[in-house]
């Protein structure tokens, strides 16, 4: 399929999607989520978005709004479809299903209190006391996981409610081997209680003795030839490696708990964050650390909780970390406590469920430090590094800090403004830009113009310098001291002369060249063959970017002065009429033409006129038009409205 340009942005971070099972949240304009999804594979489902080819019209109007997307990375697919379900119900987004807050994934139940415990499926975890074990992925999973447990563990599953008043007769469950029948007492509380005991330890994620059962069952048929009941054995096997795959998105301990990571590059870090409340993953953020790549994790993380949880606000009742420096878990515990002004934990997990999930926080640190330095490396090459190349080309014998670009805007000779945009190691510096009203050019001459533009700027730059130089003070923090390495002229050989002309007239020399729009030719002042560049390169979409800033920042700065000039009122003109007065004279009158037909007589009625306010506007309105120098002539009106500029 056709690939799409994104921009930038988005490009890269669809080039850096990871083979790993997660949630994907889709982003419009302003930030909003407007899809939540999970995949088993990150890269293959969220790149299929962004590929031309047939869409749904839901999804094809979902993608037309897509301007960015986040991603947080999960171990198992049970876990991203978990994340998926609280992601939707925490942000609601537009284009989700958006299922009622009862939906949920069901759990096993087991009820301790009963005198002989039972399994049971349940659709809420709810504080009765009674141990829960999930979620799973439907109701088939949890009847799986029963029988496969009662497959090693003969426990009950009728409905009886003990204690009996009377032993009954066992039932089939009994003869097949799969209930040791504490219903009519052939089993002691105590035997059944210590069976009770392996299935919790196979249900909290030690299912070591179930796989040996199996594994011996398997190996015992096929040594008896018995190869369909092996098959039976081999997919249960398979079904217990499945569905007991240990997941972290939905926690049944209801716990609120923070789990920090870090990564390391060498130069960098990245502290990443999940977020667990109410037992629940709820996402998770990440936090760039520069220049900390090579120094002890532990050290790092001690230092970013003191700087994460100053507030206290965000504090919850239990904190993992990673790492932390010898000796100071109590410390940091303690103040943890002071900051929340309650009961925190804090833990480092070495193994464990809890160390799953650090792993997990680990995990996505490296996969936002990776996409981070992949963004800075595009930036580097397309900003100071296109500079350098450009500067190799060009013939420069050293690096171009400053490239400065200029160009011309007026309407047919009108209003003519000049634009100066500034490029600092590749990148705009728009508090050093420069706009220029045209003073001593009459007419559309953007020759002479340019040339105006380039004098007045060195003339003060070169003038400033050497009051800066004076006073023992840098080149750089003047308002025009900073002197260009580099000068961009939009336009060819013509315009560069002028330019080149400008600035020697002042004693001053400066490497330059023209862009010209047609073919993207480079000219340079003495050689007469023009550059042409691979439109892919970095250093010929710096040259545009320079370009059309200057371009841009000029008709801007046209578009502004030509809007004052017709929003000019022609009673600014009249002395001694301010603003409320000219409020008032349109109000009572209606219109311009109303006004000049007035007697001074009409005049003193209106609103905070006197006699002498009145005489003026009278004087005004009955003396010779005159054109003021701002307002355009009406014989350009239509020039202007068609846009023409230059």
């Amino acid at each position: 399929m056709a690939k799409l340009d994104w921009g930038e942005n988005l490009n890269l971070k669809i080039s850096m999607l990871p083979e790993s099972p997660g949630c994907y949240q889709m982003k419009d304009k302003d930030g909003t989520i407007i899809y939540v999804g999970k995949a088993v594979n990150l890269k293959n489902r969220v790149r299929s978005y962004f590929r031309d080819t047939y869409h749904t019209p839901k999804v094809a109007a979902m993608i037309s709004h897509i301007a960015d997307f986040e991603i947080l990375l999960c171990e198992s697919n049970l876990e991203a479809l978990c994340l998926e379900c609280n992601l939707i119900k925490q942000y609601k987004p537009y284009y989700n299903i958006l299922l009622k807050d009862d939906k949920h994934y069901p759990y096993i139940r087991m009820d301790l209190k009963e005198e002989f415990p039972r399994l049971r499926l349940a659709r809420r975890m709810e504080q009765d006391g009674a141990k829960y074990y999930g979620p799973y992925i439907g109701a088939s999973a949890v009847n799986q996981v029963i029988e496969t447990v009662r497959d090693v563990f003969p426990i009950r599953s009728c409905k009886l409610v003990f204690p009996l008043k009377k032993p009954v007769r066992p039932c089939i469950n009994y003869d097949m081997g799969k209930c040791l029948a504490p219903c009519c007492g052939n089993c002691t509380k105590e035997t059944y209680q210590g069976m009770i005991d392996g299935v919790l330890s196979f249900l909290g994620g030690n299912y070591d003795e179930v796989m040996g059962h199996l594994e011996k069952s398997m190996k015992d048929a096929a040594a008896r030839m018995d190869y369909e009941k092996a098959a039976v054995f081999r997919d249960k096997i398979k079904d217990v490696k499945g569905l007991m795959e240990r997941q972290i998105a939905i926690r049944t301990d209801l716990s609120e708990q923070d789990i920090i990571a870090l990564a390391q590059d060498g130069l960098d870090a990245m502290v990443q964050i999940l977020y667990v409340r109410g037992g629940r993953m709820l996402g998770g953020d990440h936090f760039t650390l520069p220049g900390e790549g090579g120094e002890e994790p532990s050290e790092v993380l001690f230092d970013f909780l003191t700087q994460y949880y100053d507030a206290g606000t965000l504090i919850p009742r239990h904190v993992l970390v990673q790492t932390l420096p010898e000796d100071s878990r109590e410390a940091m515990e303690a103040w943890l406590r002071q900051q929340k002004n309650a009961a925190v934990t804090l833990a480092v997990p070495q193994r464990g469920e809890k160390h799953e999930l650090i792993r997990l926080a680990e995990k996505n640190a490296k996969d936002a430090l990776e996409k981070r330095n992949a963004r800075a490396n595009i930036r580097e090459e397309r900003t100071s590094g296109a500079a350098k190349k450009l500067a190799d080309i060009l013939g420069m014998d050293h690096y171009p800090r400053r490239i400065e670009g200029y160009d011309i805007s007026n309407t047919q000779g009108v209003l003519s403004v000049g634009s100066m945009v500034v490029f600092i190691d590749g990148e705009p510096a728009k508090k050093e830009y420069r706009k220029f009203r045209i003073k001593t050019v009459e007419g559309p001459n953007d020759f002479a113009s340019l040339n105006e533009v380039l004098h007045r700027r060195f003339s003060h730059g070169l003038e400033e310098l050497k009051e800066r130089t004076e006073q023992g003070l840098p080149a750089q923090g003047g308002k025009f001291s900073d002197l260009p390495d580099l000068i961009l002229i939009d336009g060819g050989p013509q315009q560069l002369r002028f330019a080149r002309d400008a600035i020697r007239a002042l004693g001053a020399d400066v490497a330059m060249f023209g862009l010209a729009k047609s073919e993207e030719e480079i000219f340079l002042p003495d050689r007469e063959e023009s550059i042409r560049l691979d439109h892919h390169t970095p250093e010929l979409q710096l040259v545009q970017r320079v370009r059309d800033e200057a371009h841009r920042s000029a008709i801007t700065h046209h578009r502004a002065i030509r809007g004052n000039a017709f929003t000019h009122s022609q009673l600014e003109e009249i002395a001694g009429i301010g603003p409320a007065r000219r409020k008032a004279l349109l109000k009572h009158f209606g219109s311009i033409k109303a006004i000049r037909a007035a007697e001074v007589e009409e005049l003193l009625k209106v609103k905070g006129m006197n006699q002498s306010a009145a005489e003026s506007v009278y004087a005004w309105a009955h003396a010779a038009p005159q054109q003021p120098k701002s307002v355009i002539p009406a014989g350009e009106e239509a020039a202007l409205t068609s846009g023409s500029t230059t």
